[in-house]
């Protein structure tokens, strides 16, 4: 082989290479914009090279599951539920908040996700609601721990349900993963503390030992009057 040609082959290698690496980088770039801290965990965990192999057979999978929206009569339905768990927080937040797990639960079952796996609907649900899935992965571990967790730990969790349930149920602008926009009559209620109970001490009653002026008088007193 001439130099020339040697310098041709070698010129073509190096560009193969340059293409492949910009692919990758390309590939890279659009699963960060679509996945973004799960993919960093993923990249954490097992590099970038597996990262980028898992969350492109989760779009796989997710692709063939058939995901479809809720019907307006369903979202309505879940919308008044999800205001009774939140009415609920206030004087039963581990009750609220277990209310609130299951009807995520519910929601994702609703649009056509498998959630008898916890560790797929997670893998899953990080197709389309990736910008939430940290929150939500926090919350059903505060869920496991709710006995022991903290009122404001339980209140960050009812959170981080509502805004995973806001971009299941395309509750923000009619579609999931639409901006979650907080109104002011929708947060989240500290719980009431317990009122405290009074008790009144109680007033010792004096008793006297001279009779009272009004009452009849006693044999005795009668005998020594006469």
């Amino acid at each position: 082989m001439s130099t020339w040609a040697l310098i041709a082959v070698i010129i073509v290698c190096v560009l193969i290479a340059v293409a492949v690496v910009a692919v990758l980088a390309a590939r890279q770039a659009m699963l960060r914009r679509q996945f973004g801290p799960e993919y960093e965990r993923l990249a954490r965990q097992s590099g970038h090279g597996p990262a980028r192999a898992e969350l492109t057979a989760r779009r796989r999978r997710v692709a063939g599951l058939g995901i479809r929206p809720l019907s307006v009569e369903q979202r309505s339905q879940y919308a008044s539920e999800w205001t009774a768990a939140q009415e609920l927080f206030v004087e039963r937040p581990a009750q609220a908040l277990a209310s609130a797990a299951t009807l995520v639960k519910r929601v994702a079952a609703d649009r056509g996700y498998r959630t008898d796996d916890r560790g797929q609907v997670m893998a899953d649900l990080s197709v389309g609601h990736a910008r939430r899935l940290d929150g939500y992965r926090r919350a059903e571990d505060t869920v496991d721990q709710a006995g022991t967790a903290s009122t404001e730990d339980l209140r960050q969790a009812m959170l981080w349900y509502r805004a995973m349930f806001r971009d299941l149920a395309g509750a923000s602008g009619g579609e999931p993963g639409g901006p979650d926009e907080e109104s002011p009559p929708s947060r989240i209620p500290r719980p009431r503390p317990p009122v405290p109970r009074v008790v009144l001490p109680r007033v010792p009653v004096a008793r006297s030992s001279s009779p009272s002026p009004d009452a009849p008088p006693t044999p005795s007193q009668e005998t020594s009057a006469k």
